[in-house]
């Protein structure tokens, strides 16, 4: 894992001047994500907030080759660039170590380009795909997606009289990329910069598909204070919302346990998706919510004990 000291010496891959919102986690991610990358790569970015403000014409924030796809199609536009690389190394016309980067919104990852990144997995190109987990389609409306947790409050599942906000529980991608067989799958967040960097540098020394998961704090979808980025995602941990592991080979490896694991409750006040929650009309619902991270928690530790 890179020191801190030696992050700070490296060349910045993601630049200043970009025009995400104050207290974005996405480029608190993409910066931190970079610069554990020591290797030249090509990085490819789905269509949403972090394509939308780093590359506003005629300027980027991007110091590597980059390239623009569909808000569907990462994976399955960075295989290409990818196997295109391997034809041309067999060829001798490239001697150079290049590693391949992706990055794509829960819209665009967990929802509408499940499929892509299901066959970039299947066929095994050497690419670190990253997930910026938002928990919702904020570039467009903040609509909810698959990603959206039980009873957070968007456009498209607003609480009010009807519905107290989503009504399902998200999905666990992470679980189905594990199910892809690939060697490494992990989940991380911006507010642990050794996890997130130990993670990166360790994903992409592994030859073929490897998928990170990083809840990213939206300031303007969640909606919280742009100060609170990264106490918002430490909480996520210590509340076992977000829990932090990797899959190394299909083996589950704990990355951190709070000494104190936390009432979710202690999540949700910091964001005003859930104020509805926290009314004492919700402690039923508030109540589900809570068993459902308890059994998850338990299910993750039985998994990384064998």
């Amino acid at each position: 894992m890179p020191s801190l000291k030696q992050l700070v010496k490296r060349e910045e891959r993601f630049v200043s001047g970009h025009r995400l919102c104050a207290g974005c986690g996405e480029g608190i991610v993409a910066r931190m994500v970079t610069l554990a990358i020591e290797k030249p790569f090509i990085a490819c970015n789905a269509t949403g907030c972090m394509e939308v403000a780093s590359t506003i014409f005629p300027y980027s924030a991007w110091n590597v080759p980059w390239v623009h796809t569909a808000f569907e199609n990462a994976a399955a536009t960075l295989s290409g660039v990818e196997a295109a690389y391997r034809s041309l190394r067999r060829q001798g016309k490239i001697d150079k170590d290049i590693l391949f980067l992706a990055f794509g919104g829960d819209g665009g990852t967990y929802d509408i380009g499940l499929q892509s990144l299901s066959g970039a997995a299947e066929r095994g190109h050497k690419i670190l795909y990253v997930c910026c987990n938002n928990q919702a389609y904020m570039n467009t409306g903040i609509q909810r997606s698959s990603a959206t947790p039980r009873a957070a409050s968007t456009s498209t599942s607003p609480s009010g009289k009807v519905l107290q906000g989503k009504i399902q529980f998200p999905k666990d991608l992470a679980s189905i990329m594990v199910a892809h067989n690939i060697p490494y799958v992990a989940t991380s967040i911006p507010g642990k910069w050794n996890d997130l960097t130990g993670k990166v540098e360790k994903a992409v020394s592994y030859d073929g598909f490897t998928f990170i998961d990083v809840l990213t704090p939206c300031r303007l979808g969640w909606p919280h204070e742009p100060s609170l980025t990264m106490e918002i995602s430490r909480l996520a941990a210590d509340t076992c919302i977000w829990p932090l592991y990797e899959v190394v080979e299909g083996r589950y490896k704990i990355s951190y346990k709070p000494r104190e694991k936390k009432p979710v409750a202690e999540w949700f006040k910091l964001q005003r998706r859930f104020d509805h929650l926290l009314k004492p009309a919700n402690e039923g619902l508030l109540a589900e919510i809570q068993a459902d991270v308890d059994r998850r928690w338990e299910l993750l530790l039985k998994k990384s004990e064998g």
